[in-house]
């Protein structure tokens, strides 16, 4: 069983910026990030394959970067240009793949909130 400990989240003013990290018990194929809010689905934020190709939303686009530090199993998010409405609880994600299977892992999520 994968474990995803987030970390970094909290109040920032508009334009501000946050870095999330997220630490994984064991290596994953994919990491990243997804964000909910009250009564929408969660969305997709962004993602990084272990052979570095990486996924953005077009929301984020130029104003957030993942990276991943494979030998720590940890996935970081920088977060710049903060708007309102990247307010939302930041969930990890991480990708199992082995032969025959899939699996999906969720952190517990993280609050950020950008507000002045």
């Amino acid at each position: 069983q994968v474990q995803l400990v987030e970390s970094g989240g909290g109040l920032v003013q508009p334009g501000g910026s946050l870095r999330l990290s997220c630490a994984a018990s064991f290596g994953l194929y994919t990491m990243g990030w997804y964000r909910q809010t009250p009564g929408k689905q969660r969305e997709l934020v962004a993602t990084m394959t272990s052979g570095v190709t990486t996924t953005y939303a077009d929301s984020v686009k130029g104003r957030f970067t993942i990276s991943r530090d494979n030998a720590k199993n940890t996935a970081y998010l920088q977060m710049h240009n903060l708007k309102a409405e990247d307010t939302a609880v930041y969930y990890c994600y991480g990708l199992q793949v082995v032969p025959g299977k899939r699996q999906d892992y969720w952190g517990q999520g993280t609050q950020v909130t950008v507000s002045s």
